[in-house]
């Protein structure tokens, strides 16, 4: 990749030091760094004390609305998680990496790359997209077995990119320890059933609670 930055947006949420763990937050493909749900989950976490990165990938800051290639997706999430180190003072493998859809998606195939994984405390996927839309077969899981570090899975159980049964299906590849958390009736964009009785809100609620949950429970560091 060139040496030119491909993160200049970044918003942190929390204490920038003090903290013995942050999170970085990648957004979905169609949305940016101030999507509700990212919002929802980096306020929570700074409420618990956590530090939490959002940041726009290149093709964003520039006024695009198609991603751009794998490569600089990724080189992207490593930019930024070099960015929550240096501003939080942090070993890299305190940082838990992921985010929303595709964001989370490219922070799991960096922490799982072959010849340099991305070093990390843990991985937090909010809607994994386990396919594409409308192609059941193509399934986004080569990397699975390389995903050591614990993972959060908060999907919805209408979500039409990760079908409850194909999710549970896939997940046993995962040697490091899983837990999923499932958001009731929500779909893909953890839009609930009207008739559920919840709204949009309180489903990004129980999101950002799971992921509150899920990185306080990581270890400490060692001593």
């Amino acid at each position: 990749m060139p040496d030119e930055k491909l993160v200049t947006d970044y918003e942190l949420e929390g204490p920038e030091r003090g903290a013995d763990r942050a999170v970085l937050l990648a957004h979905g493909a169609g949305a940016d760094m101030h999507a509700a749900t990212l919002t929802t989950v980096s306020a929570a976490l700074a409420a618990a004390g956590v530090p939490a990165l959002r940041f726009n990938f290149r093709y964003r800051s520039a006024g695009r609305n198609a991603p751009d290639r794998a490569p600089v997706l990724l080189a992207a999430v490593r930019e930024a998680a070099a960015e929550l180190a240096r501003r939080t003072k942090l070993d890299p493998d305190r940082l838990v990496l992921g985010g929303r859809s595709m964001g989370g998606r490219m922070a799991s195939i960096a922490v799982a790359d072959v010849d340099d994984p991305l070093p990390a405390l843990g991985l937090v996927l909010l809607g994994y997209p386990l396919h594409p839309a409308g192609k059941p077969d193509n399934l986004r899981t080569e990397h699975f077995p390389r995903m050591r570090v614990p993972s959060l899975f908060v999907s919805g159980t209408r979500d039409s990119l990760a079908p409850r049964d194909s999710l549970l299906r896939e997940i046993p590849q995962i040697p490091g320890p899983v837990t999923v958390h499932w958001l009731e009736s929500a779909d893909h964009g953890f839009k609930p059933l009207k008739v559920s009785g919840l709204t949009q809100a309180d489903v990004l609620v129980d999101a950002a609670a799971a992921v509150v949950d899920f990185v306080g429970a990581l270890p400490g560091p060692s001593r």
